[in-house]
């Protein structure tokens, strides 16, 4: 890996530290400050979608990892670390997991490279989640994954920042098609509320980035065409298995969810 510091352009936002922002991380810088402020100023509970979505992404590895045999994951667009990364959670309950995190945010790979220095299971590919091909022919990627054994392929809030003419279900296909029976995939994706939080959310994320795509249930569900989706189906994100992980990433509970909390769905589905 070869990309450093001095690569990271602090001049222009970055979605993945826009998202560290929110979460309370330290990995950002005042251009990504500026943009989660609006978040957090005129779209006030907002800040709620990042935090679900991370819970969600922690208890379907929980599941995956507790309830299957499989102990390799590829997580797509993985973001800044965070507390409970997928590597963390998989190998808490089952040490030789391996994961490959794919991402291109130069900041990102600077931090999969210290990584790399402290868990020998984990591997960053500095690849652009639309050329599938590419991450799975990865040198990286073939060292850790087998693809004749099942794997967990992990969309965590990553086919949203896809537009429709990207073909995010071709992207979805391309996995489907690579990976043997047992195979499992988890998607956490903006939900479309027909409200005007959903458009002033989106007008933001366009602005900004060029990109982000609020969609329906069924629009999500389409893009696991082929796929069996798995109980309870494509949901909110919170009440996707609520409350089976402790710690800062649990689910809410029995109380009632906010609007923002219902504008980021989940779903898990196996590949029979």
């Amino acid at each position: 890996m070869t990309v450093d510091g001095s690569s990271i352009d602090s001049s222009k936002p970055s979605i993945a530290r826009v998202y560290d922002y929110l979460l309370g991380g330290k990995d950002n810088y005042a251009v990504d400050r500026e943009i989660g402020d609006v978040f957090k100023r005129d779209l006030p509970g907002s800040v709620a979608i990042a935090f679900a979505n991370r819970a969600a992404l922690t208890r379907a590895v929980e599941e995956i990892v507790t309830t299957t045999a499989v102990r390799q994951f590829i997580d797509l667009g993985s973001g800044l670390p965070t507390a409970d990364n997928v590597h963390q959670v998989a190998q808490r309950h089952a040490p030789e997991s391996r994961v490959v995190y794919v991402d291109t945010d130069p900041q990102v790979l600077v931090h999969g490279r210290a990584l790399l220095e402290e868990n020998e299971r984990t591997r960053v590919v500095p690849v652009d989640v639309r050329n599938p091909e590419a991450i799975r022919t990865h040198p990286d990627t073939l060292e850790l994954i087998d693809f004749d054994r099942p794997v967990a392929v992990m969309f965590s809030a990553i086919l949203h920042h896809v537009n429709d003419e990207e073909d995010p279900a071709g992207i979805v296909r391309y996995w489907r098609d690579q990976v043997p029976s047992g195979s499992y995939f988890f998607v956490s994706h903006f939900r479309s509320g027909n409200n005007p939080e959903t458009a002033e959310a989106e007008k933001v994320l366009q602005q900004t980035f060029g990109r982000g795509r609020w969609r329906t249930d069924e629009e999500i569900e389409t893009l696991l065409d082929g796929l069996e989706i798995l109980e309870p189906g494509i949901v909110p994100a919170p009440l996707w298995r609520p409350g089976t992980v402790e710690g800062p990433w649990s689910g809410t509970g029995e109380r009632e969810l906010t609007v923002w909390e219902r504008l980021i769905a989940a779903g898990l589905a196996r590949k029979a």
